[in-house]
């Protein structure tokens, strides 16, 4: 997760120059350049690129495939674009529960977090290669 926050954060660095550029910067610090609505609106929008075009090609995302990785399918393929969206907000969800999506985890018998569960995916460990 770390190794993919220092992906997306230059990216939201750069949607932030270009509504700068759009828009015009702005006389006062307390007026901000970019409307928060549309800076939110422009990071949701580059966190589902992001992330559905690494996971829809290969499964995995460059910080996934530092640590062998996988996101699959319920039935073992690559997720829709419908599953990552879903994916993500589930991850919100998970988040803004304090965290209890993510302890689902640890609970019996399926062992996955509501991101999971609500996506129809789950992550795979890939054997490392001899």
């Amino acid at each position: 997760m770390l190794y993919d926050t220092l992906l997306v954060v230059p990216l939201f660095m750069a949607a932030a120059g270009v509504w700068v550029a759009i828009l015009g910067p702005t006389d006062s610090l307390n007026d901000p350049a970019v409307p928060a609505g549309l800076q939110r609106l422009s990071w949701l929008l580059i966190l589902l690129l992001f992330f559905g075009i690494f996971w829809r090609r290969a499964g995995q995302t460059l910080g996934m495939q530092a640590w062998r990785i996988k996101l699959v399918t319920d039935s073992g393929g690559s997720p829709t674009w419908r599953q990552v969206a879903v994916r993500l907000l589930g991850a919100l969800l998970s988040a803004l529960s304090l965290g209890a999506g993510y302890w689902w985890r640890f609970v019996p018998p399926h062992r996955r977090y509501w991101h999971d569960r609500l996506s129809q995916t789950y992550l795979v460990l890939i054997p490392k290669d001899r």
